[in-house]
């Protein structure tokens, strides 16, 4: 009989955690289903490197002094931190939603300005997704400034929202 209060007990609670990380995921604005599918097979990434917009890297930051920015972030990082930039060509319906493993700035730059977020969701009880931003932008190219990140990998996708 104890076996199986314990038994019981454990699944239980097993179920209760599952919930609750089902439920941080949930207080996103908007699905974030499509990045932890994503994440998990993300493929390692350099800093430069080239988003595809369906897809998602991991990242390998550099040490944030060693960085070069097309223009500077829009929150200074702090000392000691890590960042990369990366470039994304935009489609031409112009709005993408980059969702991003960890804590981290992200600025998107077009035409030499950095564009102001159309939307933004953060949530620090979903594992694996910590933010997700929106971007209005034009067709064509942009560079994607990542800066701040406390730890030198970060996983960054590139959706069209949904």
């Amino acid at each position: 009989m104890k076996k199986v209060v314990v038994s019981l007990f454990a699944i239980l609670t097993g179920t209760s955690v599952a919930m609750a990380g089902d439920a941080g995921c949930d207080t996103f604005k908007w699905p974030v289903t499509r990045e932890q599918a994503l994440f998990a097979t993300a493929p390692a990434a350099q800093p430069g490197t080239a988003l595809t917009v369906g897809q998602a890297m991991d990242f390998t930051l550099a040490a944030i002094d060693t960085v070069s920015f097309e223009v500077p972030p829009e929150h200074a990082p702090a000392a000691g931190t890590f960042g990369a930039t990366a470039s994304v060509t935009v489609p031409p319906e112009g709005e993408l939603q980059f969702s991003l493993s960890d804590e981290a700035w992200i600025d998107v730059v077009q035409d030499g300005h950095a564009v102001k977020s159309a939307g933004f969701s953060g949530v620090k009880t979903c594992p694996g997704i910590r933010k997700s931003v929106r971007f209005k932008l034009s067709a064509g190219p942009a560079t994607v400034q990542l800066s701040g990140a406390k730890k030198a990998d970060l996983k960054v996708a590139v959706l069209t929202p949904e």
